[in-house]
Formats: C-alpha cells, structure tokens, sequence
C-alpha cells in the first residue's frame, strides 16, 4: 500500500540523500504530502508534514466512527459483511461466527488505532484472522488444528507486559 495513495508507489529517496540535501528532500516530501526515506541499516521511514499526518489521523478515525456506527444498524452491518470477500478474499473460509467475530475485532481495532493511537491493532487483526483462514483452507491444516491435546501439559505460560 502506497503511503500516499492506495495503488501507486511511493516516492522513495536514501538516508544519504535526506542528510546531504535536507532541504530538497523536505520540498519534495511536502510536494508529494509523504516520501519514504529508506535506509540500509535500519527500517524505512516516512517524511510527511504535519498536516498531511493531521489529516491522514482524521481520515482514520472518521473512517473508524462511520464503520462502527454502521454496525449498529441491520441493514449496515450485513453491508459491511456483505463487501468483505471483496476487501479480504480469504475470508470465504471462515465460517458464519468467524466472518462475524473478525468483523467486530476488526472494526474494533479500526477505532483503537484510531482513538487510542494503537497502531498495531489492525495488523494484529488481519493477520490473525488471515491465519485462521488459511488453516480452514487446508484440510490437513484444520484436522491438526482441531486434534484434542490428549492431556499433554505444555506447562505454565508466561505473560509478559
């Protein structure tokens, strides 16, 4: 997914570029509203303004607000469920409590990210859910998934936090 627009490539310029012509790089980030600034050694970062990431917070949590008040209502919530195979192809191996509980993690996520800042959330989300498909998918996958543990105690389990 492209930072600036869904569907196209960001523009990208290299940490070397960012530190020997800042001033270029900052004009063309704020001409194109975001730039990835890539790095060799360490992750990728994105230069935006500040009001490019104003609005890019308010997108999300309008977006966030309108899909959960949809929920709410019959005829929105069997939209949003309705449009899903065609956000999320995988979702036609999860069956009829599965598509409806991904639905609520998901928008639930959606308003995590978007009011608590949360960012991981919908990732966390997605790729989960996408797991549990791609189990149903596979016969083999879901026989294993679903096999009794036959008393095996895989001992305490540790939370950290």
């Amino acid at each position: 997914m492209s930072l600036a627009y869904l569907g196209a490539e960001p523009e990208s310029v290299s940490f070397t570029d960012l530190s020997r012509n800042p001033k270029a790089v900052a004009a063309r980030a704020a001409a194109l509203g975001a730039l990835r600034v890539t790095h060799r050694d360490a992750p990728d970062m994105v230069l935006t303004t500040a009001v490019h990431a104003e609005r890019t917070e308010e997108n999300l949590t309008t977006a966030s607000r309108l899909f959960l008040a949809l929920m709410k209502h019959d005829d929105g919530a069997r939209s949003l469920l309705l449009a899903l195979p065609e956000v999320f192809p995988w979702v036609r191996h999860l069956d009829e409590e599965e598509l409806r509980a991904f639905t609520v993690e998901l928008l639930e996520a959606l308003s995590d990210a978007a009011e608590l800042g949360a960012r991981e959330a919908v990732h966390r989300a997605l790729v989960s859910w996408r797991a549990t498909a791609r189990i149903n998918a596979d016969p083999e996958q879901l026989k294993e998934a679903l096999r009794p543990l036959d008393g095996d105690d895989l001992g305490p389990v540790e939370v950290s936090g």
